[in-house]
């Protein structure tokens, strides 16, 4: 008998119908021979209607009272859930974060999980009972309820397998598994089989929206396995682990992700000094705008230009600070552009492969595309290029490293 932790996202339980349809497929797993703990998102659009009803009485209300409110629509999800379950003769038993006792720390809207009390879900489980937890939410020292922010009903799941010593956490969605990039814009993307940790977290920062980063990160902490699977069709998913591929002499490249929401900024004529990058960089960081991909080059008359990423929404108050800097350093100009794209190569076999930089510069320069930036890590290579080239060089890419085949 194996321990399972199923994730079930907002559109997977949308409706009664859809409820009622996770609740068979929870029943043939339980009648597997599985045990079974379940976490839930709330009804798709029950979250944003919450948000909704708050904002026509605050437009700015308590963070702790948010949380108490949008909590609430997980604890609709999971008491249906069991009532479908025991419809039809599964014995199942809900409850809440604060029931089970996820202890979180007291950052309301945004709370990390410190830790995790399984005694009573054990029991259940013990008893043969099907245990569905709500998903996204816990309770501080002092019992506060809190809720985890972005990807929190994934890293309850993954919280969850790793307090409970689960053999594999699944989590169901409504794609049916990781692909080698986005099928919207490679039509002949290929589902992959399996993928390691460091893979699934570089493709997650990197654009894809599969999983959220920090159940990936929570997953490789504690080395859960997980797998992404459909809520709407059969099949084995993505098993994502830290075993690598058996023929990873093979695979180089294992997907490609993107990100359309990018902007780049560059101050010029700084400058070149110890401490003028953490005048910059410190500066934007310190006002709460995440930096990402980051060139500096030094001119020939000794002075610098610095250029950096930030998320699009950030660049009008990146660029106004960035001018400030600027003024107070004596820089030369500043340039801000929204018009780029950041594109990612991944895959562990970069590690024992060379020229892999080199052919993927050697694809894009075939197809007139110009690179902006360029950064790398073991497993990565991140170039920017101007937005309206993004799709062209996905697709070439993908061409370009076979991924569109099972042997590439």
């Amino acid at each position: 008998m194996s321990l399972i932790v199923q994730k079930y996202g907002g559109t997977s339980v949308g409706t009664i119908e859809r409820i009622q349809a996770v609740a068979d497929r929870i029943a043939k797993n339980y009648r597997s021979g599985h045990q079974l703990v379940v976490a839930v998102s709330a009804m798709s659009g029950d979250t944003n209607r919450l948000i909704d009803l708050a904002g026509q009485i605050d437009q700015n209300p308590s963070s702790r009272e948010m949380d108490v409110l949008v909590s609430t629509g997980e604890q609709v999800t999971i008491a249906l859930l069991c009532m479908a379950l025991n419809k039809i003769g599964i014995e199942a038993r809900s409850y809440t974060g604060g029931q089970v006792r996820i202890l979180t720390d007291n950052a309301h809207g945004k709370a990390r999980i410190r830790e995790i009390d399984g005694h009573r879900i054990q029991q259940d489980l013990d008893d043969g009972r099907v245990v569905v937890v709500a998903g996204f939410q816990g309770i501080d020292d002092q019992g506060n309820i809190t809720t985890l922010g972005r990807g929190g009903s994934d890293t309850t799941a993954v919280a969850l397998a790793a307090a409970l010593k689960a053999d594999e956490c699944q989590i169901y969605t409504d794609v049916d598994g990781v692909y080698t990039t986005d099928p919207r814009v490679v039509a002949n993307a290929r589902k992959l089989d399996k993928i390691t940790f460091e893979e699934m977290l570089e493709m997650a920062s990197q654009g894809s929206k599969v999983l959220q980063i920090r159940s990936v990160e929570f997953a490789g902490k504690y080395n859960v396995p997980l797998r992404v699977m459909s809520s709407f069709a059969e099949g084995s998913g993505t098993l994502i682990s830290l075993e690598e591929n058996e023929q990873m002499e093979k695979p180089v490249v294992s997907g490609i992700a993107f990100n359309r929401d990018e902007a780049k900024l560059t101050i010029r004529g700084i400058p070149d000094q110890p401490g003028v990058a953490f005048k910059v960089l410190g500066a934007v960081s310190d006002a709460n705008i995440e930096i990402d991909v980051i060139v500096q080059n030094v001119a020939k008359d000794n002075s610098a230009s610095i250029t950096f990423t930030v998320h699009r929404n950030d660049l009008p108050a990146a660029e106004k600070l960035l001018r400030q800097i600027a003024a107070d350093l004596g820089a030369q100009e500043v340039d801000a552009n929204a018009d780029i794209a950041k594109i990612s190569i991944v895959g562990v076999g970069m590690r024992s492969h060379a020229g892999v930089a080199a052919k993927m510069f050697e694809v894009l320069a075939n197809e007139g595309i110009n690179i902006q930036l360029i950064t790398t890590s073991e497993i990565k290579i991140t170039v920017v290029v101007e937005e309206r080239y993004l799709e062209l060089a996905v697709r070439s890419l993908h061409s370009g490293f076979n991924l569109d085949t099972s042997d590439s």
